[in-house]
């Protein structure tokens, strides 16, 4: 991660990542924060960073930090989610957008300016721009890309209390051998993105839906 962050990078910018495009289950959670220059010496620290190269030990332990942080005003968060059904109807990759679009709005201090990590920017209205592999270059966008991931894991470890077959609390609602004999033996749930070809796979088969 870029150890020098000028002003631009920080009070009054939103950086915004997405956990959960790919997984044939679960929401796509979108998370927002912004940072004031007190925030950064304990989110390096820490070593928040794209929640991708962490373990999750080290996201959890990072987000705590976070919410630390959050507590004493150091910075804003907010993480929104897009719900299954909202991926079936517009697609993934809108749907992600709407969720980054609410995070944004969601936050209790307006940006004037959105960092999104990516290569696309949804409909804001403040300015944005959109940077590729910006979770590894951006504090702000490696801030929001952990509390999307660790938001949407618990969520995931939730959801699998009720629905115990797929191993959601370990693969996080992703294409896992374990998740596709679930699906075998026990057929799509409500949590399922049916919009996705594997799930309409099991559902054109001979199979229970539950």
């Amino acid at each position: 991660m870029n150890s020098k962050l000028t002003d631009h990078d920080l009070e009054g910018v939103a950086g915004v990542d997405e956990a959960g495009r790919g997984p044939w289950a679960g929401p796509v959670m979108a998370a927002a924060a912004m940072l004031t220059h007190e925030a950064v010496t304990p989110l390096r620290t820490i070593g928040v960073n794209d929640s991708k190269t962490l373990t999750r030990a080290k996201r959890e332990r990072c987000f705590e930090v976070i919410l630390e942080q959050q507590a004493l005003g150091n910075l804003w968060l907010a993480v929104e989610p897009a719900e299954v059904t909202e991926i079936d109807t517009h697609n993934i990759l809108q749907a992600t957008m709407r969720a980054m679009s609410r995070a944004i709005a969601a936050l209790q201090v307006p940006p004037y300016h959105a960092l999104i990590d990516g290569n696309r920017t949804p409909d804001l209205t403040c300015s944005s721009e959109a940077i590729i592999g910006g979770d590894g270059k951006v504090l702000s966008i490696a801030t929001a890309s952990i509390a999307a991931k660790v938001t949407r894991d618990l969520l995931m470890s939730k959801l699998a209390v009720a629905h115990p077959f797929y191993g959601w609390e370990r693969n996080a609602g992703y294409g896992t051998a374990e998740h596709r004999r679930g699906l075998e033996s026990y057929g799509v749930t409500k949590h399922h993105r049916q919009s996705f070809a594997p799930i309409r796979k099991f559902l054109d088969e001979p199979t229970t839906s539950r």
